[in-house]
This record gives C-alpha cells, sequence and structure tokens, in this order.
C-alpha cells in the first residue's frame, strides 16, 4: 500500500536543496522516515544552548524565526520560509545549539532524521559542500538557481578548496592584552576603561598564552572562589584557540562550536607560537552572518512598518561597508544592493497599497529612474522615479491620476523616511509631470526624441535610464518599443546627446593636475561624480541607444555589450568598464567614509597608488570622448 503522505513530502522536498541532488530512490527513504510537525505562532523548535537533535527541519508552510538569545534581547538573525532548511548544525558537530527556531505564524515543519540523511548522502560531495556553506553563511536563498548564481556568487563556492575563502570573518584588531604577570584586578580594570568584555594574557613575546572574559570574573571573583588580588594565569582559560588572520566565518564559527568557547585569538601565523594581532568574537560571527543579502532581503519582504524597513535597509549599509573591504569584486556588490534597493522600492509599495482607501484602479507600473534605473546606485541618494498607469477613459483620467499620485506621494514619504532623499528638482512620481498614462507617457518621449532641446536632453539623461521595480512589464514594454522606433526617424536626438556626453572634458588639466572645484565649499575638491563618472554614463546610454540595443541598462553591462558587438573596439568598451567599476568603487569608498554620497574626493587623503589608478580611469574617457565626436559628427555640432 502506498504511503500517500510520504508521497506528498517527497514532492515538496524534491524541489528544493539539497534534496534536489539526490535520486528519487533516496527521496523515498527519507520522505518515509520525516515527522511532521505543526506548530502555533511562537511555539520554540529548539532553544539556544539546548542539546542538538537527532533531526534537521525543512519550513513545508508558514515560517520559522531564528534569533540570538544574549539573555538581554533576543537579536534577529533570519527568517526561514517554505522549502528553507534550518538547525543544520547537528549535521556538522554534536553541539549545543546556538540561535532559537522559533515559529513566526502557524506553520507546518518537516524533521528530518540526521541518521537516515546522512546514510544516504554521506559520499554525495555537492550536499556536503550545500550544507557546509548554508551552515556557515546562514544562507537559505528564496531565489532561482540563476538568480542566485547572479547574486550570492560569494556565498556559493565553487570547489570545497573554496569555502575557505568565500567570507572573510571581520575581528578586532590591536586587541587589549595584559601580561602573564598582571594581577586579575588590574586586568578588569583595563577591561572596564575599554568597555571591552574579554583580554588576551600573553608572555614576554606577545604571544597569546590565555582569555579572561567578563564570564570568568563572574563565576571565579563575585562566587569568593579566588580574590581580586588573585594572578591572571589562576583563572585564564588555556590553552587559547586560536586562528589566522585571513580566518573565514566559517572556520571561525565551526572551531568556537567544537571547542565551546566565544573568543578565537588572532595570530600572525595562526597558531599560540606567534605574536597575537586579533580576537574575534561569537557576536563578530552573529553581526557578519545577520549581514548577509538572503537575510536583509527576507527581513525586507516581511517588514510591515517604514521603521523596520529602514533597519533593514541600513544593515544593508553595513553589508556593502565589509565587501568594500574584504576587497569583493564591485560588479557583484552592484548586483546585491541593486536588489536591495529595488526589495526596498517594492516594500514601501506594498505598504502604500495597503494604506489606500482602494485597490488601484488599473493596472500600473513604477519606474526606478536614474543611477537606480540603471542598478548600479550603492549608497543613498535622492530619489528618481516615476509611474505609468494604463489608459483610461478621458473623464476618468483626473480621478486615475490623483489616486496614483497620492499613492506615489506614500511610497515617496516612505523612501524618504528609509533613508533616500526628496529629489530636489521633484522628478519623482508624486510629480503630475511623471505620473501619466502610458499614452501621455509615449508622447512626452517622442517630444523629447523628435523635438531635442536643452531641457529635453537634461530630462533623457535621467528618464532614459529606467528600469520597472514593481507592477505591470508590459506598459515598460510598450514605452521601451515606441521609444526605439521613434528613435529610427531622427539624428538630431543623437548630436544632442553626444553635444552633452562630450561637455565635460578630461578631468586632467594641461600639466596633468586634477581639475577640481574653484570655490564654493567643495573648494580643492574632486568631483568624482561629474568630471568622470557621467562622461561614461552618458556615453554608454547614447551609444546603447543608437544601436537599439535594449534591455541593458547598467554602464558597465553597456560597455561590455558594445564589446561585443564591436570587436574593433573591444579593448576600448572593456577598458570604459573597468574604469567606471573603478571610479564607483572610489566612490563608495568616499561616501562610506564621510557618510555622504561621495561626490566630492578630498585628493590629499589619496595615496600614490590611488592616485595613480584614478588618473588611468581617466584614459578611457577621453578615448570614448573622442570616438562619439567622430560617430555622430560632433565637430560642427559643439
Amino acid at each position: 500500500m502506498k504511503n500517500s503522505i510520504a508521497e506528498r513530502v517527497q514532492d515538496f522536498i524534491s524541489g528544493y536543496p539539497p534534496f534536489n541532488l539526490l535520486s528519487t530512490k533516496y527521496l523515498k527513504q527519507i520522505s518515509s522516515e520525516i515527522t511532521i510537525m505543526y506548530l502555533e505562532k511562537g511555539d520554540t523548535i529548539f532553544k539556544k544552548d539546548e542539546p542538538s537533535h537527532d533531526y534537521f527541519y525543512v519550513v513545508r508552510d508558514g515560517a520559522i524565526n531564528l534569533y540570538y538569545d544574549n539573555g538581554n534581547v533576543n537579536e534577529f538573525m533570519n527568517i526561514n520560509d517554505a522549502g528553507d532548511a534550518f538547525g543544520l548544525q547537528p549535521l556538522m558537530v554534536k553541539a549545543p545549539y546556538t540561535l532559537t527556531a522559533t515559529a513566526n505564524e502557524e506553520s507546518i515543519v518537516y524533521a528530518i532524521p540526521i541518521a537516515v540523511f546522512q546514510s544516504v548522502t554521506e559520499n554525495n560531495a555537492k550536499i556536503q559542500k550545500y550544507l557546509i556553506t548554508s551552515f556557515a553563511s546562514n544562507t537559505y536563498a528564496p531565489y532561482t538557481a540563476e538568480q542566485a548564481g547572479q547574486i550570492f556568487v560569494d556565498y556559493l563556492p565553487n570547489t570545497s578548496q573554496d569555502i575557505v575563502n568565500f567570507q572573510s570573518a571581520n575581528y578586532t584588531k590591536n586587541p587589549i592584552t595584559c601580561d602573564i604577570t598582571s594581577s586579575l584586578k588590574d586586568a578588569a580594570k583595563k577591561m572596564s576603561s575599554h568597555k571591552i568584555g574579554c583580554i588576551i594574557v600573553v608572555d614576554g613575546d606577545k604571544k597569546p598564552v590565555g582569555i579572561i572574559t567578563d564570564s570568568d570574573i563572574k563565576h571565579k571573583i563575585a562566587t569568593g572562589e579566588f580574590p581580586i588580588e588573585t594572578s591572571v594565569n589562576n583563572i585564564m582559560n588555556a590553552p587559547v584557540t586560536t586562528g589566522r588572520k585571513n580566518l573565514t566565518v566559517a572556520d571561525g564559527q565551526l572551531k568556537m562550536i567544537k571547542n565551546n568557547i566565544g573568543h578565537l585569538c588572532i595570530t600572525k601565523d595562526g597558531t599560540v607560537n606567534s605574536k597575537v594581532v586579533g580576537v574575534l568574537s561569537h557576536h563578530d560571527i552573529l553581526v557578519t552572518l545577520g549581514n548577509n543579502p538572503t537575510v536583509i532581503l527576507k527581513e525586507i519582504k516581511r517588514c510591515k512598518r517604514t521603521k523596520k524597513l529602514r533597519a533593514a535597509r541600513l544593515r544593508a549599509k553595513g553589508l556593502l561597508r565589509s565587501y568594500i573591504e574584504q576587497n569583493i569584486p564591485i560588479s557583484h556588490i552592484i548586483n546585491v544592493i541593486s536588489e536591495i534597493n529595488d526589495a526596498t522600492t517594492v516594500r514601501a509599495i506594498e505598504l502604500a497599497i495597503k494604506k489606500m482607501p482602494t485597490p488601484p484602479p488599473v493596472a500600473f507600473s513604477w519606474l526606478a529612474l536614474g543611477s537606480q534605473g540603471r542598478q548600479e546606485q550603492l549608497l543613498f541618494t535622492d530619489q528618481d522615479n516615476a509611474l505609468i498607469f494604463e489608459d483610461v477613459p478621458e473623464a476618468k483620467y483626473a480621478e486615475t491620476q490623483a489616486y496614483f499620485l497620492e499613492l506615489s506621494r506614500l511610497v515617496t514619504s516612505t523612501l524618504n523616511k528609509v533613508g533616500f532623499e526628496y529629489c530636489e528638482a521633484d522628478m519623482m512620481a508624486s510629480n503630475p509631470e511623471w505620473c501619466k498614462s502610458i499614452t501621455n507617457w509615449k508622447t512626452q518621449f517622442k517630444n523629447w526624441i523628435l523635438k531635442p532641446d536643452e531641457k529635453a536632453i537634461l530630462l533623457s539623461s535621467i528618464f532614459f535610464d529606467y528600469n520597472s521595480v514593481y507592477g505591470n512589464p508590459d506598459l515598460v514594454d510598450q514605452l521601451t518599443d515606441t521609444i526605439y522606433k521613434t528613435l529610427k526617424e531622427t539624428n538630431l536626438f543623437f548630436k544632442f546627446l553626444g553635444s552633452d556626453a562630450v561637455k565635460s572634458p578630461s578631468p586632467l588639466g594641461f600639466f596633468r593636475q586634477f581639475l577640481v572645484e574653484q570655490n564654493g565649499e567643495q573648494k580643492e575638491l574632486f568631483n568624482i561624480k561629474s568630471r568622470a563618472i557621467m562622461p561614461l554614463v552618458d556615453a554608454a546610454r547614447l551609444l546603447v541607444l543608437s544601436k537599439q540595443i535594449k534591455g541593458v541598462n547598467n554602464t558597465s553591462k553597456r560597455f561590455e555589450k558594445l564589446a561585443e558587438l564591436e570587436p574593433e573596439n573591444k579593448e576600448l568598451h572593456e577598458s570604459c568598464s573597468y574604469a567606471f567599476k573603478a571610479l564607483s568603487k572610489f566612490k563608495t569608498k568616499q561616501g562610506l567614509l564621510h557618510n555622504n554620497p561621495g561626490k566630492f574626493i578630498d585628493l590629499e587623503i589619496l595615496t600614490k597608488e590611488e592616485k595613480l589608478k584614478l588618473r588611468r580611469c581617466f584614459k578611457p574617457i577621453h578615448e570614448i570622448q573622442e570616438v562619439l565626436k567622430i560617430r555622430f559628427d560632433l565637430k560642427n555640432f559643439l
């Protein structure tokens, strides 16, 4: 007789990793042994410090929250949705749980027997790699394989050797230490004055010989076991567990769990035989794991209040900083932050719709413009957006537009509270000029193209870089088709765009000196956005429009596509793509350093190497501008 419940379980788990890597035979074997758990909101599956279970778990319906319970506050770590596996620790090591798992809502969870699972997967290298990666990075991606490959590449290594390199641990450098001859009283005073929870005990050569934590003082001194004047070597934990300077999150987390400790000493060579250079805490690990794309995206999608949405988006800033410090490829950083920005906008729209008295009267599409439209917005900048709604009878137009203007006002207000400033030029969907029907939008773009002037070109630099973030994509497709059809009717528009693209000359002066601002608050600062980044953005836009290239909005990807289509200019286009990414990284570093959009750079704080690298980015700017002058015959037009 068939086990219909087991068959339903098998059908479900076969669609999710790591079960989708198993044969039908093994899936059937596992499915027949699972236990089904029915949970009410708030029910706990396991708690921090609880002995590990004989099962790991998969969410069937509902959602499971993971928290780190530090005794006072539950620090949120992740939300597990349908298909997500969690509680994987017992598969790696038999040690108490480090997190608490509770039901976020009414949920159904499958408990998978570890013994059964391991018996059918012990020789499957792909599954072992997935489990180690998921456990170490706390990543359970709710995306397709294609999306995951684009967004989470540094969380999904290609070989088991790559696992040790996929994410660097962010440890505290130059830790506070005390000599082995010190008294505990002196060590405790040091800890208090520096407001730290542990101190490393070192010998005369600065090699770590022990570690003392707040917990040690509480359990060994406050209880009267030792007097406060005792020597540190009487209560320190020894020998210490050490790690190397390029320690990964995976390695650090596994070492802490195996040794049941909360701190690792980082030394020059990774052993106790070299000088201590840092300390990695369990909290450092949790912060790193919490700041990963999947956790942030899931949190954004579940936010019900603007305050929570802002907090989630701000965590992306920490992720951005970590990526920049770890020298993750900028193209990957752009992919991740763009995904987070779009998810933030989508959630803002969903929350706004809930606040409206009625659902949208007709289909609509929300467009991100400018840098977000090009999917290259890394730092908080001002908003540029627009809204297209479906055509309605003329008698209904004013009423329909009024609805979407109010909706847009709610959305832009939420985005402002999240951290995206209002556009000073009011190029937002809450402006009636940029919130209209598809027919009116088609007319608008036709006028810009067929009757170009300075204002039209200024607006084109923003509105021709758009990305549909939410709503009916057919409306955007219609608009795109109209734009490219109209572009075939004229060459004058390209001349205007070309003239605008070459108006900012090379950022270097006659004597190869950087052209800096001459007056105002930004005097002596270099405007990396207007003098270096925007000339490349403008050139890429013009070239893809002239070649009728649809669906490629990102500047570096535009140049990469042009390199593919123009083999004779392949080297130049690839140089432009590289220069754009390098300049974007410079700008982002400055923005993070000064907590601003990073538009202006103080050249005096750059190293000689950084200045040389910046200069190298300027050569392709000059060369691509010369190509534009020739290709669009701008000599007599400027």
